[in-house]
């Protein structure tokens, strides 16, 4: 049970430190971390075993309290320094937890419905991304929509947010960036300022409890069309964060990086499928 809570604050931290990075999706971080199941099964059956999926959230979101003051601001500073290196970084990552996926996905014979599912997820995941880039969410009308109505834009902004949380695929850094918020949560974040945080957190703790209730239920009812879907999630995530070709010197780097993140996550991964907790 310790064993079992330390790996849970370690992978929020994770979770917590990678999130805040824009196109890095703290969703298919979980999920590649092997702990997305885990923590939407204590969202929607927190009445089942009220004390240990209370434990375990807490010390998940603990870990993901500590991960968001240690390392986001980092990563953020090495992404603005090496750019490229590191997105290959990320980019290594994703695509380390997509054996995983396939995993739970339980493929075992090629159809036509496979590609299809994957498909249904990476089009949604560009669609969300135009959406948010519209005339609807432009920079300055949401400004004067801040400074009129803070809280009563901030709850449910939070509450959007929360779909880009839950879902693996969608950053909710990106998200933020789109919605004119990104430079304000950080700035809250290291200032601790609770006229933004409080109205912010609770539409996203709202849109956590509905949309991980709803997720779950379509989880078990259709488990392999989900988890392709999911995938397709992953897979225009990894689009997102793709850099582009590198030149030079730094092809070398790059490709190091890249296998470096995926085997970080494979081997993440492998010791979660090992300890039979994924």
């Amino acid at each position: 049970m310790k064993r079992d809570r330390t790996i849970a604050a370690f992978k929020g931290m994770i979770v917590g430190g990678t999130m805040l990075v824009p196109g890095v999706s703290g969703g298919s971080m979980a999920m590649i971390l092997g702990i997305y199941k885990r923590l939407t099964d204590a969202v929607s059956r927190f009445s089942q075993n009220k004390k240990e999926n209370f434990f375990f959230l807490l010390v998940f979101c603990l870990g993901g309290g500590i991960g968001m003051l240690l390392f986001a601001k980092p990563l953020s500073g090495l992404i603005e320094r090496y750019p490229m290196p590191m997105l290959y970084f990320f980019t290594g990552a994703v695509a380390g937890g997509v054996p995983l996926i396939c995993r739970q996905a339980k493929i075992k014979s090629f159809s036509w419905k496979i590609p299809g599912y994957i498909l249904i997820g990476v089009v949604s995941v560009l669609l969300f991304s135009v959406i948010f880039q519209s005339d609807v969410f432009a920079g300055t009308q949401m400004q004067s929509a801040r400074e009129s109505q803070s809280f009563l834009f901030l709850l449910p902004a939070g509450f959007v947010a929360a779909i880009a949380l839950v879902l693996p695929g969608i950053s909710v850094s990106y998200l933020f960036l789109m919605m004119g918020l990104y430079e304000e949560l950080m700035h809250a974040l290291t200032e601790l300022s609770f006229s933004f945080l409080l109205p912010l957190g609770a539409g996203l703790l709202l849109g956590i409890l509905f949309i991980t209730k709803l997720l779950t239920r379509i989880l078990e009812k259709y488990p392999q069309p989900s988890y392709l879907v999911i995938l397709g999630f992953v897979i225009a995530s990894m689009a997102q964060v793709f850099p582009g070709i590198p030149e030079g010197m730094q092809i070398p780097v790059c490709l190091l990086m890249l296998f470096l993140g995926y085997f970080a996550i494979r081997m993440l991964s492998g010791k979660e499928q090992s300890a039979g907790l994924a």
